[in-house]
């Protein structure tokens, strides 16, 4: 009876550790992972954000247009 407790214990000490060495690659290929997907996200522009941003600039450049028609027709009347 003895030697079953102290191999069940043994066995139970043993699962234990590597329980906890596999959490800890599995916490450290986490940690990996979201560094991946910050790097990634920095560098990547999704395509409606892209066509939106083009719009935004688009509309600014014919504003830019519209003040400089405005400007000149005020220097060609004056």
């Amino acid at each position: 009876m003895e030697v079953a407790v102290t191999v069940l214990i043994a066995a139970f000490s043993g699962l234990g550790v590597q329980l906890g060495r596999l959490n800890s690659r599995i916490h450290e290929l986490d940690r990996r992972l979201d560094g991946i997907e910050v790097k990634v996200a920095e560098n990547y522009v999704t395509k409606s954000d892209m066509s939106e941003i083009l719009n935004r600039v688009t509309d600014h450049m014919v504003r830019i247009e519209d003040k400089l028609d405005n400007l000149q027709q005020t220097i060609k009347y004056n």
